[in-house]
Parts: structure tokens; sequence; C-alpha cells
């Protein structure tokens, strides 16, 4: 059985008008062409669907019973249509997008946000990755997006386009009535007398900490190692040590723990984290205007090589 959208559109349209004649008009057919559709229906069904008469024609039992049906169905196929088409205007679909912690605690909830409000359909499926790890998801097409720390993008990195995102300071992070706590400046090697409360192997930060400690010809003495920034923050404030973070991820913890923020007077601690893509011609549609809209807060910067 092969049932076609036409006739039971037609179909429909009988019924809701009451005769072929006001039907064929309303889609734009002839009323041959609407009564020919109607028989090739009921031959298809193998059902009588209207009793005809000198009077015009009146729907049996059957063809109340198809109308609910054929209603569901067209609703349906429409449904196919506007969707699909959504899909092909970039008014819905799914990114997926891989970002370093530093992105995620400091950027990425308030850009994503107004980025879901313009586009409510948009699936955004976020995945925490260290830069490396980010860097590597996107070229392998794991990811359609990545935002990683510009200089830590690991061997994959050269295969990647690379677009200004934001900028950021990393800070020392103290307790409350620490030896340094007092000051508004530090370096790292003044950190570096002390155990350290460092990110994980790999990471972005722990790679700057080892470099810095190599320059300063000084032992990096890594008490522990944590995951998060939220998990280094009460580390620190239960005075097992100090850490280096991002100024906008310690201002969150500021607040609630007995920490004190340190300007970290370091070449290194500005930082730029980038966004990273294999091609922007290559990307969906909705992945563009996402790149789009987070390009759109980015701070002035020169290309990125």
């Amino acid at each position: 059985m092969k049932l076609d959208p036409v006739s039971l559109r037609v179909f429909v349209a009988v019924m809701e008008s009451g005769a072929i004649a006001r039907a064929a008009a309303l889609e734009h057919i002839a009323p041959s062409a609407a009564s020919r559709r109607l028989a090739e229906l009921e031959a298809c069904l193998k059902v009588s669907l209207f009793e005809r008469s000198n009077r015009g024609i009146r729907p049996t039992q059957a063809a109340h019973a198809l109308l609910h049906l054929a209603r569901g169905v067209l609703n349906d196929l429409d449904g196919i249509a506007v969707q699909m088409g959504e899909w092909g205007a970039g008014l819905r679909g799914q990114v997926r997008v891989a970002a370093n912690i530093s992105a995620i605690t400091q950027f990425l909830p308030a850009d994503l946000q107004r980025f879901m409000v313009r586009h409510p359909r948009v699936d955004v499926r976020l995945q925490e990755l260290i830069s490396s790890a980010v860097a590597r998801a996107v070229a392998e097409n794991a990811a359609d997006i990545g935002i990683l720390s510009a200089g830590h993008l690991g061997e994959r990195g050269a295969s990647l386009t690379l677009l200004p995102y934001r900028s950021d300071r990393l800070v020392l992070v103290v307790p409350v009535g620490h030896a340094l706590a007092r000051r508004r400046r530090a370096r790292l090697a003044d950190a570096l007398a002390f155990d350290l409360i460092g990110m994980h192997p790999g990471s972005a930060m722990h790679q700057l900490l080892q470099r810095g400690a190599a320059d300063a010809g000084q032992p990096l003495r890594l008490r522990m190692q944590v995951t998060g920034y939220d998990a280094l923050c009460l580390m620190v404030a239960a005075g097992l040590g100090v850490g280096v973070m991002p100024q906008g991820s310690a201002e969150l913890y500021r607040r609630q723990l007995a920490i004190r923020v340190i300007a970290l007077d370091e070449p290194w601690a500005a930082r730029r984290l980038a966004l990273c893509v294999r091609s922007m011609d290559a990307l969906p549609t909705v992945a563009r205007q996402l790149v789009e809209h987070l390009q759109a807060d980015a701070e002035v910067e020169p290309p990125m090589t």
C-alpha cells in the first residue's frame, strides 16, 4: 500500500469543505483531478469513503475515521519539513564543544547562555578537556569547536585554524595568614619556597609551573594535584599549600573561602585563550554561528598564527 500525501490532503480538504469543487479550489487542482484522487485513495485502502448521489457526496464512517488519521500523518510530514528546514537554516542542530577548565569557569557560562537564548533549539554539548586534548579532539573530529590556551596545542595544533577568543591573567592563591598574604604582587620564585597545589599532569597550568620552576632554577614542590580550580582553592584554604590559577576563576572563591589572591608578576601570567576549528568552511551552520557568537565578544587582538 502506497498512500499519496497529496491525495490525503485533497481528502482532508473535501471533508472540511464538504464539496469536491471547493476542496479542489483550495488545493489548486481541477475538480476532475480531485475526484480521481479520491477514487484512487478508496482503491488503495479498499474501502468506500463517500456515498455519491446527485446531491453530492456524503462521508462514510470510514471517512470520519480516516480524517483523524490523515490529519496526524499530514501534521507529522509538515513537522519533518519544518525541522529539516530549521536544520538547514541553522536554527536547529547540535554543536560539540571541547574546552579547557579556564574557559569553562571564566567565560563560557555567560557566552553559552546568551547563545542558547537566541538559538533555543540548538543543542550544545560541552566537554572539559586539557588544552592539548582539546586540540586533538577537534583535529580528530570528536568536537566541532575547541577552546584552549593558545600556547598549548600539542602535536595536533598545526592542522587547526586558530581564532582569538579571550585573554586572562594567572594569579597566586595563598591561605589567609600565609607569609605571602600581605603582598600585592609576587614572583613564582617566591611561591616555590612553599608546597604547591597543582593541576593534573598534562594540563597547561602544570606545564607553565614546570617551565617557570625550571627558569627560576628551583624545584617544583607539588604536594598534591587536582582536576578543578574549586578543589585547588579548597586545599589552599585548608592551609595545605599555595596555587596558581586564572584570576577570573580565583575571584569566584575569594569571598567564600579563607584565601588571598596575589598578582603573579611573570610574563607568562598573561595568557590568550583561542577558539580552534578544523576549517570554518567545513563547519555545520549552527557551529559556525556559535563561533561567530563567541568571537563577537573576543578582545581585539592581532590574528593568531
